[in-house]
């Protein structure tokens, strides 16, 4: 039971509003760019940013890369795969159960959209 409050409190926290100065991006393109709060979290773009650098990472990958729980790594994962940005496979080798991740299409270009949004931030915020 109390494993499960946990995870609730996890999810809770999983999408934090952001901050009314990051909305937009002044000076952007004519379209206003708002973060994209999937890949906002930490976690989440950590995944995301793992992906984007290997064709596929195991769970077991990820979980050690990113220095996190099963619990923790199942939530976000599944968040990403349900936004579409990741690809979950799931397979046997021999008996044993493995769970593979790849980057889809849209979530790589969530991610360049994301940094781009960030990069802009990073201007504005110097010239300012």
């Amino acid at each position: 039971m109390a494993r499960h409050s946990h995870a609730r409190r996890i999810d809770r926290a999983a999408a934090p509003p952001a901050p009314p100065a990051l909305g937009a991006v002044p000076g952007a393109a004519s379209e206003a760019l708002e973060l994209d709060r999937v890949i906002h979290e930490r976690m989440r773009l950590a995944i995301v940013s793992a992906l984007a650098v290997n064709p596929a990472l195991s769970f077991n990958e990820l979980k050690q890369l990113l220095e996190t729980t099963d619990g923790n790594l199942s939530v976000h994962a599944r968040k990403l795969e349900d936004a579409g940005y990741v690809r979950c496979t799931k397979s046997f080798e021999g008996r044993t159960p493995r769970t593979d991740y790849q980057l889809t299409g849209a979530g790589r270009q969530a991610l360049e959209r994301y940094l781009a949004h960030m990069e802009a931030l990073i201007r504005a915020t110097r010239k300012g």
